[in-house]
């Protein structure tokens, strides 16, 4: 628990479940009250009890199993459960009248024709592990369906919805509808589970089935071009800040970015229940492609929309319950341009459990938000933190991370008002603070003073590499292109006693429409260096040296696609 003045509370051991449990998939009550996860045992290999859902209370920390009965055994392919409210779980279970998986059959069932008679060009990037044939359709349709049911505090279980093969389950903030989306036959041998036909239906929390919000069909013909998607309904989502309205957007272009039209996207709303006749609403028209909505309230909400091939990008101030309010752009500029980027705004989670953009409120006159941002300069990223006025666009930058030793940075907004509206002198905001050889810990950031809590207190995780080296080094292509790369040197490293090291390079190129934005400094020289799985710098304990994300530009200017000039740059 937080406390008033940024410091935590007394720490609860959750406790009920055996030694040597493995806990995953952690989540909260809307109400914070309680927290679900599932245990499972490794030295468990029988499916039926290997795998459990649990509930722990906050206050206590006491946990038990929320399913007591053995018939009942968790189907964890997909979507695994989701709070419905703060005393009931939705969850995916495996049907009670699954019987053995389907053996594969001697003889084949047959070939598998595909013919183009119809000139439909299937355009696909190579991707492993489709379904080769009917046998694995079968097996597909055995492991990943799954029955619905709502699970009470007290144990009270109750079936919802026919089996399916559920991919996403989302409630609606009011508590009182389910956005239950699953996908269905006939299934595809060349694309993944996530073109397959796919049906989106409402139900209520009791069990009733209200509508079919779509079905779309089987979508194996999008275009292998960027910025191409699946035609119909996509990204149907609740409004974070009302009781239950859909929005969702529609391409007006087929799906195919190859196609020129404007309007390209349409993004509509509409009520979960809508009365007769009432069709849905256009929030906005755009001309690039839908990226995504950030919410506030009825008057403000940010709308996102990018068009890969040219690296624009637009930010638009959109009131959505207010038809008499034109559509506004607050920013235009080039997402490859990470100097100009206004970061992103910050969020306070609702008492619905939603997340909406905080309004703060200060002297002034107008609706300000917050904006955070990486903070990309010539001298290296600079985490910051901006005030802006949506109204006007006019920003004032009221935090920025230090510049020497440290690389600060905000995490998350930790003031809290059921109506989302902070004040600015009451701000407290969750910050990270690291250093090139101290790792990252939490502060709890207090305004107006901006005092720091401290609320962690990590230890080195690899103390062997404490004192490694770590240097950003900048220089320039033979084409003029200014590059950068962050080289680690190992312990206690001396180049006149210890001469040259083997060198491991480890890097990827980047595609970019400009040499200005491909020569820019994205990188930090003050962040902590951590080993991990996908990151080489174990090979410093070897007397390596690690030349980290050395910039590969392949840049394409103009109508030039970048891979184009991928083979000049190489020779």
């Amino acid at each position: 628990m937080l406390m008033d003045n940024g410091t935590l509370g007394p720490a609860k051991e959750v406790h009920g479940y055996a030694d040597g449990a493995k806990i995953n998939f952690v989540t909260w009550s809307p109400d914070g009250q309680h927290m679900a996860f599932t245990v499972r045992y490794e030295d468990k290999v029988d499916s039926s009890v290997n795998l459990s859902l649990w509930v722990a209370n906050a206050e206590s920390g006491e946990a038990r199993p929320l399913c007591i009965s053995e018939n009942i055994r968790l189907n964890a392919i997909f979507e695994l459960f989701v709070w419905v409210n703060d005393s009931t779980v939705l969850v995916c279970t495996i049907p009670s009248s699954r019987g053995n998986p389907p053996k594969k059959p001697l003889v084949p069932f047959g070939p598998r024709i595909r013919s183009n008679e119809h000139k439909n060009v299937v355009q696909m990037r190579a991707t492993k592990e489709m379904l080769k044939d009917l046998h694995e359709e079968q097996l597909f349709d055995y492991y990943a369906t799954s029955q619905l049911i709502l699970v009470s505090m007290d144990g009270q279980v109750k079936p919802i919805a026919p089996p399916a093969i559920y991919t996403a389950l989302d409630p609606s903030p009011n508590e009182k509808y389910l956005m239950l989306t699953s996908v269905h036959r006939p299934y595809s041998s060349i694309v993944s589970y996530e073109r397959f036909p796919k049906k989106v239906e409402l139900w209520t929390v009791d069990g009733t089935f209200i509508r079919e919000v779509c079905d779309l069909p089987l979508a194996e013909d999008i275009p292998i071009t960027s910025g191409s998607v699946r035609k119909g309904k996509r990204l149907i989502r609740w409004r974070p800040d009302m009781p239950s309205t859909l929005y969702w957007v529609e391409a007006q272009d087929g799906g195919d970015a190859n196609v020129n039209v404007s309007p390209r996207d349409i993004v509509y709303m509409e009520r979960a229940d809508p009365l007769n006749d009432e069709k849905p609403q256009v929030l906005l028209e755009l001309d690039l492609r839908y990226r995504r909505t950030s919410w506030c309230n009825g008057s403000h909400a940010l709308v996102y929309e990018h068009w890969y091939k040219t690296r624009r990008t637009r930010t638009w101030v959109i009131s959505p319950d207010c038809k008499d309010v034109s559509p506004q752009v607050l920013f235009e500029r080039s997402s490859e341009d990470a100097y100009s980027n206004p970061g992103s705004p910050i969020m306070c989670r609702t008492p619905a459990g939603t997340f909406v953009i905080a309004k703060i409120k200060t002297k002034y006159e107008g609706t300000y938000i917050l904006l955070k941002g990486q903070g990309a300069t010539p001298k290296g990223s600079i985490p910051f933190l901006d005030l802006l006025n949506i109204n006007t666009g006019v920003k004032e930058r009221i935090w920025e991370s230090s510049k020497e030793k440290y690389y600060e940075s905000v995490l998350a907004l930790m003031s809290y008002n059921p109506k989302c509206e902070i004040q600015l002198n009451q701000l407290k905001l969750l910050v990270s603070k690291e250093s090139r050889r101290e790792p990252a810990q939490y502060y709890i950031k207090i305004w107006p003073d901006k005092n720091q809590v401290q609320i962690t207190n990590y230890s080195h995780p690899h103390p062997q590499l404490a004192l490694l080296q770590k240097e950003v080094i900048r220089y320039q292509r033979k084409d003029g292109v200014k590059l950068t790369a962050t080289l680690y040197l190992p312990p206690g490293y001396n180049p006149s006693e210890d001469g040259p090291l083997p060198c491991l390079i480890w890097s990827y190129p980047g595609e970019f429409k400009s040499r200005e934005a491909a020569g820019q400094v994205r990188r930090s020289p003050n962040k902590f260096a951590r080993i991990s799985s996908n990151f080489p710098l174990l090979w410093l304990a070897r007397g390596f040296a690690v030349l980290a994300d050395p910039t590969i530009p392949i840049i394409g200017e103009g109508d030039q696609e970048a891979n184009d000039r991928l083979l000049t740059l190489t020779e």
